[in-house]
């Protein structure tokens, strides 16, 4: 707010922070500061009929890119502006959601979005025209990563010569993902994931829960706020991703010379293969995390550890003696690289079967 306050405001803003950090939540705030022509941190006190229009994000000054992805609804070249109903529902609900959240209302969670070409054309027509109220026009991209090739080089040109009065801002969870050309005429700002008082006082204040609970849902969110309502919810078991971690590792064990639990990740990979890709690369990623809390219990660093896997004879500190320093760089290289191959649409069930053979042979490394 400093930058707008002082008059100072970049015509493009790079906001890269983890899932449920607020940084959609943050980039809409400071789009509501700069058009309102508010003052303070309680952002108030500008034009109030302004303030009244961003409660249901329809300020026409306002506008927004995001990933999408052909339905039922739009069969062809979808684009933003197709979706933004349910976009504005979406945000409305849970702006701290994620990629995946936002999936599944669109009711296409086993596709994987981008931003195309199309919506970068809807860019430009977009910031052709005057500014409604006289003041600024604000393009907020969520997910700017996801662009491809084409739309990015659009961007590209409309960031090196931006029309007059226009302010960029661009989201990110992963700022490497998106081209150097774009990233190199931004002014970038990190957040950071949430701290767990933040949280545990939301959870207490908002969802009136009590101390005890409030710091437990904390503890497991891990400063992701999406991922703490998904806890409160109990809706955060869409897969059962704890299930078919623990099958795998185990098939993982007995293949260890026996021909017959070869078969058995094989079929493992071949249920995995049914879920879509969005699914997949969010298990890979719940694998890392369990590689990393079981490390970190193998290394006797027990109060950083907050999963508690519920899955019937399987216990992490039973499992911890065979992720090791010797072995854990390894792992992670290789889910990292199935979750890149499954990402750009390789064949997921060859994908998934190479991972678990290779998993085979990494658990057993002394």
């Amino acid at each position: 707010m400093q930058s707008a306050s002082s008059g100072r405001i970049p015509h493009a803003q790079l906001f890269v922070g983890p899932e449920g950090c607020g940084t959609l939540l943050m980039a809409i705030a400071y789009a509501q500061y700069v058009l309102c022509l508010n003052s303070g941190l309680e952002n108030s006190g500008g034009n109030e009929s302004c303030n009244l229009k961003f409660q249901t994000l329809s300020h026409p000054d306002l506008h927004f890119i995001y990933p999408n992805v052909a339905n039922e609804d739009v069969k062809s070249k979808p684009k933003s502006a197709d979706f933004i109903a349910d976009w504005r529902a979406f945000v409305l609900k849970n702006p701290y959601g994620s990629l995946f959240d936002w999936y599944k209302h669109l009711g296409v969670e086993k596709k994987q979005g981008m931003i195309r070409v199309e919506d970068a054309q809807d860019i430009l027509k977009s910031l052709a025209l005057k500014s409604y109220e006289g003041g600024y026009k604000v393009m907020i991209v969520w997910m700017v990563e996801k662009m491809n090739i084409e739309a990015s080089n659009k961007l590209l040109k409309l960031l090196e010569e931006p029309p007059d009065k226009t302010l960029f801002i661009l989201i990110s969870e992963n700022e490497e993902d998106i081209i150097q050309t774009i990233r190199s005429r931004c002014q970038v700002l990190h957040f950071g994931a949430l701290p767990e008082a933040v949280i545990a006082k939301a959870m207490r204040e908002k969802y009136f829960l009590d101390e005890p609970s409030a710091l437990k849902v904390a503890h497991l969110s891990q400063g992701n706020y999406n991922k703490a309502i998904h806890i409160l919810n109990n809706d955060n078991n869409d897969f059962p991703f704890e299930k078919w971690f623990v099958d795998w590792v185990r098939a993982a064990f007995r293949a260890k010379g026996n021909a017959a639990a070869i078969q058995d990740l094989i079929s493992w990979s071949e249920e995995l293969a049914t879920i879509g890709r969005e699914g997949q690369k969010q298990f890979l990623s719940y694998c890392t995390d369990l590689f990393r809390q079981a490390l970190l219990l193998n290394y006797q660093t027990e109060k950083l550890v907050y999963l508690e896997p519920e899955v019937e004879g399987f216990k992490l500190e039973k499992f911890a003696p065979f992720v090791t320093g010797n072995n854990i760089t390894e792992i992670f290289k290789e889910l990292s690289d199935a979750a890149y191959h499954i990402e750009r649409n390789g064949n997921a069930k060859i994908i998934l079967t190479d991972l678990s053979i290779k998993l085979t042979r990494l658990i057993h490394k002394n």
